[in-house]
Protein backbone atom coordinates (compact mmCIF):
# COMPACT_ATOMS: atom_id res chain seq x y z
CA UNK A 1 0.00 0.00 0.00
CA UNK A 2 3.11 2.39 1.01
CA UNK A 3 4.47 1.76 -2.25
CA UNK A 4 1.94 2.37 -4.29
CA UNK A 5 0.94 6.09 -2.59
CA UNK A 6 4.78 7.19 -2.67
CA UNK A 7 4.51 6.16 -6.64
CA UNK A 8 1.11 8.32 -6.81
CA UNK A 9 2.77 10.71 -5.19
CA UNK A 10 5.83 10.62 -7.79
CA UNK A 11 3.41 10.74 -10.70
CA UNK A 12 1.40 13.88 -9.63
CA UNK A 13 5.12 15.39 -8.32
CA UNK A 14 6.47 15.21 -12.48
CA UNK A 15 2.92 16.16 -13.54
CA UNK A 16 3.32 19.43 -11.66
CA UNK A 17 7.16 19.74 -12.54
CA UNK A 18 6.07 19.67 -15.98
CA UNK A 19 3.02 22.15 -15.40
CA UNK A 20 5.89 24.55 -13.54
CA UNK A 21 8.29 24.47 -16.41
CA UNK A 22 5.94 24.74 -19.44
CA UNK A 23 5.70 27.90 -21.52
CA UNK A 24 2.11 28.49 -20.54
CA UNK A 25 2.42 27.10 -16.75
CA UNK A 26 3.17 28.50 -13.58
CA UNK A 27 4.44 27.87 -10.46
CA UNK A 28 0.75 28.26 -9.24
CA UNK A 29 -0.65 26.01 -11.16
CA UNK A 30 1.75 23.13 -10.35
CA UNK A 31 0.90 23.73 -6.86
CA UNK A 32 -2.65 23.57 -7.75
CA UNK A 33 -2.00 19.82 -9.71
CA UNK A 34 0.11 18.41 -6.90
CA UNK A 35 -2.68 18.98 -4.35
CA UNK A 36 -5.31 18.13 -6.76
CA UNK A 37 -4.23 15.29 -8.67
CA UNK A 38 -1.48 13.90 -5.87
CA UNK A 39 -2.14 14.89 -2.02
CA UNK A 40 -6.05 15.12 -1.84
CA UNK A 41 -7.10 12.03 -3.53
CA UNK A 42 -4.55 10.34 -2.11
CA UNK A 43 -5.43 11.45 1.53
CA UNK A 44 -9.17 9.92 0.92
CA UNK A 45 -7.88 6.93 -0.58
CA UNK A 46 -5.50 6.35 2.44
CA UNK A 47 -8.15 7.26 4.97
CA UNK A 48 -10.95 5.22 3.49
CA UNK A 49 -8.55 1.92 3.80
CA UNK A 50 -7.25 2.66 7.18
CA UNK A 51 -10.50 2.89 8.39
CA UNK A 52 -11.50 0.12 7.45
CA UNK A 53 -8.39 -1.74 9.20
CA UNK A 54 -9.77 0.55 12.20
CA UNK A 55 -12.62 -1.54 11.98
CA UNK A 56 -11.98 -4.93 11.55
CA UNK A 57 -9.09 -4.49 14.52
CA UNK A 58 -11.63 -5.83 17.23
CA UNK A 59 -12.92 -8.30 15.64
CA UNK A 60 -9.54 -9.89 14.92
CA UNK A 61 -8.33 -8.98 18.59
CA UNK A 62 -11.73 -10.60 20.21
CA UNK A 63 -11.22 -14.08 18.09
CA UNK A 64 -7.43 -14.52 18.00
CA UNK A 65 -5.43 -14.60 21.22
CA UNK A 66 -2.23 -13.83 19.58
CA UNK A 67 -3.75 -10.68 18.19
CA UNK A 68 -4.78 -9.61 21.87
CA UNK A 69 -1.22 -10.54 22.98
CA UNK A 70 0.11 -7.97 20.62
CA UNK A 71 -2.40 -5.46 21.18
CA UNK A 72 -1.01 -4.56 24.41
CA UNK A 73 -1.77 -7.77 26.69
CA UNK A 74 1.42 -8.25 28.21
CA UNK A 75 2.28 -12.26 28.55
CA UNK A 76 1.61 -11.99 32.07
CA UNK A 77 -2.33 -11.41 31.70
CA UNK A 78 -5.45 -13.17 32.01
CA UNK A 79 -5.66 -13.23 28.16
CA UNK A 80 -2.45 -15.20 27.87
CA UNK A 81 -3.92 -18.36 29.66
CA UNK A 82 -3.04 -21.30 27.76
CA UNK A 83 -6.17 -22.64 26.17
CA UNK A 84 -6.54 -26.05 27.77
CA UNK A 85 -5.46 -24.96 31.38
CA UNK A 86 -7.98 -21.98 32.18
CA UNK A 87 -5.56 -20.02 34.69
CA UNK A 88 -2.03 -21.19 33.86
CA UNK A 89 -0.19 -18.92 31.68
CA UNK A 90 1.67 -20.20 28.64
CA UNK A 91 5.37 -19.10 28.74
CA UNK A 92 5.48 -19.48 24.90
CA UNK A 93 3.31 -16.44 24.77
CA UNK A 94 5.76 -14.14 26.07
CA UNK A 95 8.75 -15.73 24.17
CA UNK A 96 10.42 -17.03 27.29
CA UNK A 97 11.37 -20.38 27.80
CA UNK A 98 9.50 -22.12 30.78
CA UNK A 99 10.96 -23.26 33.61
CA UNK A 100 11.57 -26.79 33.28
CA UNK A 101 13.03 -25.94 29.76
CA UNK A 102 16.13 -24.16 31.17
CA UNK A 103 18.86 -26.26 32.23
CA UNK A 104 19.92 -25.78 35.73
CA UNK A 105 23.94 -24.77 35.95
CA UNK A 106 25.98 -27.63 37.30
CA UNK A 107 28.50 -27.01 40.25
CA UNK A 108 31.53 -28.85 40.63
CA UNK A 109 32.54 -30.44 43.45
Amino acid sequence: MHLIAIAWLYVALMAAVVEATSNQGSVLGALFTFVGYGVLPLSIVLYLLRSRIRRGAPRVAATDPAARLDAGAGPHSDTAASPGVPGRLDPDRGHHASGHAITPEREEP
